[in-house]
């Protein structure tokens, strides 16, 4: 056991969108931040190397990126399977974290991390490892994102729909642990949304310029003088991150859900929205504010948008999120089904959008079993939904009946980093 019910555990929930930190038993994080990081090229104006550094080693800006540096290359820690593979970046993330944003003695604090319910052996050891051998906590606990979200609504047992960043996860949760043969997943997630925007926008023309790329200067009628500025060593991948923070934001403020299912002959003649660019310019944003959502009920509605997305892969291959519900209730055991009907969960910031929790019901509604009773659980705060998964961390790394269950750095010393697959299940 590691030690009395006050532990000041600190829990971080690293996700493939954003880094949430902060200490075991608070409501909600401490500090929010991208996890995209932004590697510094040697050599540039962005290369602030001291003198006798290790000149191979690779550095890199966490939570800083809204300044423009020369030659910056933005990269996710996060490979194309959903899983951590670039452990520099998530090395750099951490420090950050713990270091500069919670500023601790991490030697004197143990450690929750949540980690994707997928997550392989190999890389539970790796996370193990670096986080003992880098930052010395007294503990550490790895645990299950959607067994986190779970415990964050106060259920042991349920269905998770985590709507996240890269992909759309369903995992059935039965007496606080992850049932691993009925996972599913979909590419279908909140950056797969707003690809279908920025594709979508280009189409039609329309330029989305970065803050950086212009400046304004205010006229005396009241208008803006645009002139655009140009910066030639700005990288191709900072400056999509740049257009992809701006695409976000129009997401989330005229994007909505119809409360029943979709139509666009229905919707045709829907009177449009206007948003208004960094620049100054407005677009109108029609009846696609309806269609980019319904995606996730309807992906065949990619071809009424008519924009690619290789990231999306085959169209015919998507599956809307009531398929993939009725493939994981289907994977689980028969004698839980009918339990997970009646407690499906829906985080995720993807799952912000306006009438999901009732236009999610009604698209289940069609598919259950006639004898069953659906209910979706959905936290009308918008902060305990997008941080679902923290919650649930800080929820249970403060429980006193939590704290013999710690893998000790002594644990860790004696048996390796592989004793986490028996400690951590």
């Amino acid at each position: 056991m590691y030690g009395g019910d006050e532990v000041s555990a600190v829990v971080i929930d690293l996700g493939t969108h954003s880094v949430k930190a902060g200490y075991a038993g608070q409501d909600t994080p401490q500090h929010v931040f991208p996890s995209a990081v932004g590697e510094r090229a040697k050599g540039g104006d962005a290369d602030m190397r001291a003198e006798g550094e290790n000149a191979s080693a690779r550095h890199f800006e966490v939570d800083n990126m809204g300044i423009r540096r020369d030659g910056m290359e933005v990269t996710s820690p996060y490979g194309e399977n959903g899983m951590l593979e670039d452990w520099e970046a998530v090395e750099a993330i951490w420090e950050h974290a713990l270091k500069k944003r919670l500023a601790l003695q991490t030697d004197e604090h143990p450690v929750l991390l949540s980690e994707p319910v997928h997550n392989s052996d190999a890389v539970r050891a790796k996370m193990v490892e670096l986080m003992f051998e880098k930052h010395a906590p007294p503990a550490l606990f790895l645990a299950k994102s959607p067994v986190l979200s779970s415990f964050a609504v106060g259920k042991a047992s349920s269905l998770v729909i985590d709507m996240g960043g890269k992909h759309t996860t369903v995992s059935a949760i039965h007496d606080g642990f992850a049932l691993q043969k009925s996972v599913v997943r979909s590419p279908l997630g909140g950056e797969a949304l707003t690809d279908v925007v920025l594709k979508y926008l280009e189409k039609k023309k329309v330029d989305v310029r970065p803050r950086y790329a212009f400046t304004k200067k205010q006229k005396g009628d009241g208008d803006f003088d645009v002139k655009a500025v140009n910066h030639p060593k700005t990288t191709a991948s900072y400056a999509l991150f740049k257009r992809r923070e701006i695409i976000e934001d129009l997401k989330a403020t005229v994007c909505t859900l119809d409360d029943h299912t979709f139509n666009s002959d229905e919707h045709k003649n829907v009177a449009g929205v206007t948003y208004e660019l960094p620049d100054g310019n407005t677009i109108e944003v029609g009846v696609e504010r309806f269609q980019i959502p319904e995606l996730f009920f309807q992906p065949e509605i990619l071809r009424e948008l008519n924009v690619d997305v290789p990231e999306l892969g085959e169209l015919k291959s998507l599956k809307s999120i009531q398929e993939l519900v009725l493939e994981c209730i289907n994977n689980a055991d028969v004698d839980v089904r009918k339990d997970l009907w009646g407690s499906l969960v829906l985080c995720g910031g993807s799952s912000m959008f306006a009438n999901m929790r009732e236009r999610l019901e009604a698209a289940l509604f069609d598919h259950a079993p006639q004898n069953v009773k659906t209910k979706v659980v959905a936290s009308m705060n918008s902060v305990e939904r997008r941080f679902a998964t923290w919650i649930g961390g800080s929820i249970l790394a403060s429980l006193g009946s939590f704290q013999q269950l710690w893998m000790s750095k002594q644990e860790y010393e004696e048996h390796g980093a592989n004793l986490v697959q028996r400690k951590c299940p």
